[in-house]
């Protein structure tokens, strides 16, 4: 499984992820309530994918790992969406950020 096609798996089974590409065909972007979580596209010769994260999080990832693994990807996708959520207006999150733990499409 590529990269690309796991991270969009995870994200697509998010309360409130919506696909387009709003900045042409070349990037895949995930938003909740117009808001975006995730970007995919392509550099020369590799995959990117962009995830919101926390500051402190993102620091500790970069400090010890020199690549993330597929598998490690959903945890990363999930926690982006759940950041972008928990900044909604209550009444506009799909689900509490604080206590959804993924796995189904669920809405509030």
């Amino acid at each position: 499984m590529t990269l690309h096609k796991t991270a969009a798996d995870c994200a697509q089974e998010l309360p409130g992820a919506e696909p387009g590409h709003p900045f042409g065909d070349d990037w895949e972007v995930f938003k909740v309530r117009g808001k975006v979580f995730m970007l995919m596209t392509d550099v020369p010769g590799r995959p990117v994918v962009i995830l919101k994260s926390d500051p402190g999080e993102a620091l500790a990832l970069r400090e010890h790992n020199s690549h993330i693994t597929p598998g490690y990807h959903r945890e990363l996708v999930t926690e982006s969406s759940r950041l972008v959520v928990a900044h909604l207006p209550r009444a506009r999150q799909p689900v509490d950020p604080h206590t959804y733990a993924g796995g189904t499409r669920a809405s509030r």
